[in-house]
């Protein structure tokens, strides 16, 4: 019942908070805007946003990496069922994003390799220092562990289930059919100790991970995602590094070869970092697609389904 302002912390906003679902449903809302957890909370996520599909409510949710490309064969059948049959049910669709896993290496690259003859690699990275992060990457990442810790997603399929998802959807976009999809993963442990938002990352414990998922067709990599995640500008220097701190790059090796680096800032002198630049990037794709998924037929939508957002109303 409070003001969504104040749980925000920027003062009312004349918009009430609420927990009960059904009153969100009996508003008839053009679509659920759902930035829920992460699948780590798989039956919550599904529990929400089916409620609002089966009763004929579009969702954009930026919740579930694995539905941004829903037919990757790693995907759980529990997790896929549900949303397809809420969907057939409630004639609705399910558009699902982020950043990475999402645009910057889905939209990026897909809308850069149009304007080539031949792709020879397309390569998508995200390089970013997590100093300032507090999400949960000791488990997750096994970032602050010792190094013969083994971390979630050092395990290739819960690495390609968890952030892959584009890679097959930029296969099926050129129209070929990968012959696997590999990873690769590996550690880089501080001699010294550092600090972060989360505390001290202790000497000899790990402070970067940096891990590839990689399409091969013919025998070669020809897709692939790398991340480089660091603790400290200092951290693995020997690592890919961006032409400023915290960006996202693609690199296409083709005619022509292409580079594109994106950093995301706010320029408003409110200090604010990167990260949260970021977030709140992820969050506008999925609420300036609303329109254009209401548009579409019912069922799953990617990337691949949306025509051009191109940020109608931004301008004011």
């Amino acid at each position: 019942g409070r003001d969504a302002g104040d749980l925000c912390g920027i003062g009312p906003v004349g918009v009430q908070a609420t927990d009960d679902i059904g009153a969100l449903i009996a508003l008839r809302p053009d679509a659920l805007v759902h930035y829920g957890p992460t699948a780590a909370h798989a039956d919550d996520n599904i529990r929400v946003t089916g409620a609002f599909l089966r009763a004929g409510i579009d969702v954009c949710s930026t919740a579930m990496t694995p539905w941004v490309w829903p037919w990757m064969t790693l995907n759980p059948p529990q997790w896929v069922a549900p949303i397809e049959e809420a969907c057939a049910t409630g004639g609705s669709s399910c558009f699902t994003t982020g950043i990475d896993p999402g645009f910057c290496n889905d939209l990026f690259p897909m809308t850069l390799m149009g304007v080539c003859s031949q792709v020879r690699s397309v390569r998508a990275l995200e390089i970013l220092d997590y100093q300032n992060y507090e999400g949960d990457y000791e488990n997750e990442m096994g970032i602050g562990r010792p190094p013969e810790f083994v971390p979630l997603l050092e395990h290739s399929d819960m690495l390609v289930m968890a952030w892959g998802a584009t890679v097959p959807m930029i296969a099926s976009a050129a129209g070929i059919e990968l012959d696997d999809i590999t990873t690769t993963w590996k550690k880089w442990a501080t001699d010294k100790p550092i600090t972060c938002a989360k505390g001290t990352i202790e000497a000899g414990c790990v402070a970067a991970v940096n891990f590839t998922i990689n399409g091969v067709y013919g025998g070669e990599t020809r897709i692939q995602l790398e991340h480089v995640n660091r603790i400290g500008p200092d951290a693995a220097p020997e690592w890919p590094q961006g032409t400023q701190p915290d960006v996202y790059r693609v690199e296409i090796t083709g005619t022509p070869s292409i580079f594109q680096e994106t950093a995301f800032r706010f320029t408003d002198s409110s200090g604010r970092d990167a990260a949260t630049a970021g977030c709140l990037a992820t969050g506008m794709r999925a609420l300036n697609a609303v329109p254009a998924v209401n548009d579409l037929p019912p069922g799953w939508v990617t990337a691949l389904d949306l025509p051009l957002i191109a940020g109608r109303g931004s301008i004011r």
